[in-house]
């Protein structure tokens, strides 16, 4: 029961950091809606393209992209937010 509820209090901290992140991608502009019980945030490119799929991972220390090639500490969501902005702008 431990280890269960454990699992489920990580998972709501990393739901919130993916509300914060989407949160903060709205002003700059940036369509992203949460997918996957709140564990995947989808960021629509500007142009034509795939979205970009964003998770919290690492241990919830990054947001991470690009099959984990890209990443941004979750401590800095503001500065994930521009990096992503600018990446899904190419």
């Amino acid at each position: 029961m431990i280890a269960a509820t454990a699992i489920f209090v990580r998972n709501e901290e990393e739901s919130n950091m993916l509300i914060v992140l989407r949160d903060r991608l709205t002003p700059l502009g940036v369509n992203a809606e949460l997918r996957d019980n709140n564990s995947a945030l989808m960021v629509h490119r500007s142009e034509r393209g795939l979205p970009v799929w964003v998770f919290v991972g690492y241990g919830g220390a990054y947001y991470s992209w690009q099959n984990a090639e890209k990443r941004h500490p979750t401590s800095d969501p503001e500065g994930a937010a521009n990096v992503l902005a600018e990446y899904v702008a190419r």
